[in-house]
């Protein structure tokens, strides 16, 4: 008997074998070119709090689209912490300096860039929680950045209702 998480896992390696396939393509019709740096495609899966699993692109070159760029995709994990009550973001850009990277925070989209000389980065993190934008601290050390925000903890009230 397949489970709905069997199925699930097997459309999702389909659409990948597909996708590595597409830009399987792309590489080889690239590689006389050599003013292109070096060139990354992947996927990164986890398994939400829900118990969905979560897969994600990442690299400088996209299944759907042919265009390479010379920016590339931090790779981003998203941890939440419910017992400190934070959410942490750790970034992966190795060859930047503290002062080149940027953070901007917007209805719980973090974008990320950061640019040293030949090394490029961008990528937009959607928050699947609600963040205090204003508590955001950020570090980084040896290529890592660690993006820290609060969760917003709403309240929740209840109404006891009288029987007449």
């Amino acid at each position: 008997m397949t489970s709905f998480f069997d199925t699930e896992i097997d459309r999702i390696f389909k659409s990948m074998t597909t996708s590595f396939f597409d830009v399987n393509d792309t590489f080889e019709e690239d590689k006389g070119n050599s003013n292109s740096g070096p060139l990354f495609y992947g996927y990164t899966m986890t398994v939400g709090s829900d118990g969905k699993p979560s897969v994600q692109e990442y690299g400088n070159i996209k299944s759907d689209c042919p265009h390479i760029s010379d920016t590339r995709e931090a790779i981003v994990d998203t941890i939440v912490d419910e017992k400190e009550k934070v959410v942490k973001l750790i970034a992966e850009m190795p060859g930047v300096e503290k002062t080149d990277v940027k953070i901007l925070v917007d209805k719980n989209v973090v974008d990320i860039t950061a640019e040293h000389g030949e090394k490029k980065y961008h990528c937009k993190v959607p928050l699947q929680h609600k963040v205090d934008e204003n508590s955001a601290k950020a570090t980084y050390k040896n290529g890592i950045l660690q993006l820290i925000f609060k969760l917003v903890v709403e309240k929740q009230t209840s109404k006891r209702v009288e029987v007449e």
